[in-house]
């Protein structure tokens, strides 16, 4: 499975240099590249994490915590060679070295998930998190 396919995108919407911080035509053209955001897997990307810089996608549903959910969540993470660590939300984490591939908020009307875009299963970590966090379908 390929790493994402939106470190062009993302790259672009970051400030190229500090002299650029002021510059109101360089972040109106910055703003402007935003309406091209790709989707991937399916699933939208809506921004960067404010602090890490990571895609986020969003998720097609709510997302409510669970013991269910949270045990598919480490299953998961197991699958990945990953461990989940419990922060204000949940986040994937390497087994070998503690790298964040992935982290899973629930605070909006809809799921996001904030992705590494160089880790080597991003876009299957993707596909298979949007499988595992749907809620049950009621019967």
């Amino acid at each position: 499975m390929p790493k994402l396919s939106v470190g062009p995108w993302v790259a672009a919407q970051k400030l190229p240099s500090p002299k650029l911080a002021r510059d109101r035509e360089a972040f109106l053209a910055r703003t402007r590249h935003r309406a091209t955001s790709p989707t991937v897997a399916g699933l939208p990307l809506i921004g960067l994490g404010g602090s890490c810089g990571k895609p986020c996608f969003a998720l097609p549903y709510h997302l409510t915590w669970t013991n269910d959910n949270l045990d598919a969540l480490e299953q998961l993470a197991r699958d990945f060679d990953c461990f989940v660590e419990y922060g204000a939300y949940p986040h994937l984490k390497l087994d070998d070295g503690g790298q964040e591939v992935a982290a899973v908020q629930d605070w909006t009307t809809f799921g996001t998930v904030y992705l590494r875009p160089g880790y080597e299963h991003a876009e299957e970590l993707l596909v298979r998190l949007n499988e595992v966090l749907a809620p049950p379908v009621p019967a």
